[in-house]
């Protein structure tokens, strides 16, 4: 009997010794796949912020560039609209026609919006120099329908066509067409044409000139992933 006891208690030793071994073993698994996952995930973690690091380095680099670049640009303008004499030889700070800063002619040149009535302003000023009488100048004022294209992140010069019919003698007539060509504006002459005599002509002139809408800036926002 004495026998048989002990060995009762040795099994149920040996049970419990199983029991613990199998709650450790399991414990440890436990902690050994948390730490695995938690490693992996701080692992993650720190790629990321390394990543997110890169693109903010990126970014303030970029950003340095910009003001850089900013300030010679501004160093350029300055340059450039503050001469003693313009482009076209005039004063910078004079009333006539040739007259004005480097940045006035440019915008004149190729203005960024579209104004027909500022169009035929310039042409009955231009013309009026020429000692011609002028007949007309027409074309369609698109404003509404051009309202919708005043900027694009690629802007492409737009033509506004218009006719104009003027008289005078040859030499004037003459010059009209010259002045044509030489004006700071863009004026493309499609058709030309001439009546009368020497003593008194007239000129009927189909052209167009253009406007640029302004360029608009792509500000884009990236998501670092």
């Amino acid at each position: 009997m004495a026998g048989i006891a002990t060995a009762s208690i040795k099994r149920a030793l040996i049970n419990k010794a199983n029991s613990r071994i199998v709650i450790y073993v399991g414990i440890a698994a436990f902690v050994l796949v948390f730490s695995l996952v938690a490693i992996k995930t701080l692992v993650s973690q720190a790629a990321y912020q390394n990543h997110v690091i890169s693109k903010k380095r990126a970014t303030v680099n970029q950003l340095k560039a910009n003001v850089a670049a900013t300030d010679k640009l501004k160093d350029a303008y300055q340059a450039f609209t503050n001469t003693t004499e313009n482009v076209l030889g005039g004063n910078p700070l004079g009333p006539d026609s040739k007259d004005g800063n480097n940045a006035k002619i440019v915008l004149d040149a190729l203005p960024n919006t579209y104004d027909f009535p500022g169009l035929t302003t310039s042409l009955e000023v231009l013309l009026g120099q020429q000692n011609v009488k002028i007949n007309s100048i027409s074309g369609t004022d698109d404003q509404v329908a051009q309202s919708a294209n005043q900027s694009s992140v690629n802007p492409q010069p737009v033509p506004i066509p218009f006719t104009t019919s003027v008289e005078g003698d040859y030499p004037a007539v003459q010059n009209v067409v010259t002045v044509f060509e030489k004006s700071i504006r863009p004026m493309q002459i499609q058709t030309l044409s001439i009546a009368g005599d020497k003593d008194k002509l007239t000129l009927n002139i189909s052209a167009q000139t253009f406007y640029q809408p302004a360029k608009s800036l792509n500000v884009k926002k990236e998501v670092v992933k």
